[in-house]
């Protein structure tokens, strides 16, 4: 692993909102606007924006932690812009706090946790267990 970043860098994911997006569960729709469920993949995606840069062409970054406080409905068509900041790094472990914003009315924030592992390591920890 290489940390080319300084904790406050920050990075951008920009996410359109699509019906695809919409709050569903097996009894049907819930609502149509963007679910918390989506949210956090996004906020997921913007913190490992920073893990893309950071390892090695042998490593792999697996998520350890998601917060998400959702604040207000974004609805189809309209682009949630994910801004991740660097929090810290504690060895492996990248940790970003975010906000979810469209235009200046915050959605959503929170933080995320990844940790960078060799992948053989992770092949080890996530290979299924024969009882």
């Amino acid at each position: 692993m290489h940390n080319p970043f300084k904790i406050g860098d920050t990075k951008v994911y920009q996410k359109l909102v699509t019906a695809a997006d919409f709050a569903r569960f097996e009894d049907g729709l819930v609502h149509a606007v963007c679910s918390t469920f989506s949210l956090a993949q996004a906020a997921e995606w913007a913190g490992r924006l920073f893990v893309l840069e950071m390892k090695e062409e042998d490593e792999e970054g697996i998520g350890t932690f998601l917060t998400i406080n959702h604040k207000s409905p974004a609805s189809e068509s309209e682009t949630i812009a994910i801004v991740a900041t660097l929090k810290e790094v504690n060895g492996h472990e990248v940790i970003c706090s975010y906000e979810a914003r469209v235009d200046d009315r915050l959605i959503a924030d929170g933080e995320t946790g990844q940790k960078i592992l060799k992948k053989e390591k992770l092949a080890k920890v996530l290979a299924p267990k024969i009882a």
